[in-house]
């Protein structure tokens, strides 16, 4: 796998420099820019920086983590955009979803899981914390989608939420109900686009 070019935007000084100092010293991980607010990050953007993914922070002074999805994917589409928040508004994590978020990530989640979801993301995957998987229970579980079609969490997903929830790492998760890795993060990422679609609906 080639090595994660990523750029951090994090207004809060000392978890900057935590989530800059322990990152750093991975071996498939080089931080490329750090910035404190998504202005300074894209002024100093510069068009030949290799970069592939962004720690985005939703809670910024100025232009907040929620506005900035857009700015920064009209600058550089292709990144993958992973929100980094301390609020458990369901209201946000769905309206970044549908901005183009792919995953989101709870503060409160240990470093060593943050650099396994940047991993788990640059390989194609998708990351949701036990906090957000939790919301996607609650928002889908009872919902019907828009034609009335079902439930917008199959029996296998909701499974698989679940076992976020309970803190099982994907492995686990896979090995519980004897499924690949990859089928675990399959279905995380339907959860993404669902959450995408009930934002467009509501």
């Amino acid at each position: 796998m080639s090595r994660i070019q990523l750029g951090i935007i994090e207004d809060e000084p000392l978890v900057l420099e935590t989530l800059e100092t322990f990152l750093s010293k991975q071996v498939d991980i080089n931080v490329a820019l750090t910035a404190s607010s998504v202005e300074g990050f894209l002024n100093r953007l510069d068009d030949d920086l290799a970069l592939d993914m962004i720690l985005l922070d939703i809670g910024l002074p100025g232009i907040s983590g929620l506005e900035g999805i857009r700015y920064l994917r009209e600058r550089r589409n292709e990144l993958d955009i992973l929100i980094l928040t301390s609020s458990d508004d369901s209201e946000k994590v769905f309206k970044a979803l549908c901005a183009g978020a792919v995953s989101y990530i709870s503060k409160r989640t240990d470093l060593v899981t943050i650099k396994e979801a940047l991993v788990t993301v640059h390989r194609g995957g998708a990351y949701m914390s036990p906090a957000i998987a939790r919301k996607v229970i609650e928002h889908f579980g009872p919902r019907k989608s828009h034609d009335d079609s079902g439930d917008m969490l199959t029996p296998r997903q909701e499974q698989i939420a679940k076992g976020l929830i309970e803190g099982l790492s994907y492995k686990m998760i896979a090995d519980r109900f004897e499924i690949s890795v990859e089928t675990v993060r399959d279905h995380i990422k339907k959860f993404i686009k669902n959450s995408k679609l009930i934002v467009e609906w509501s």
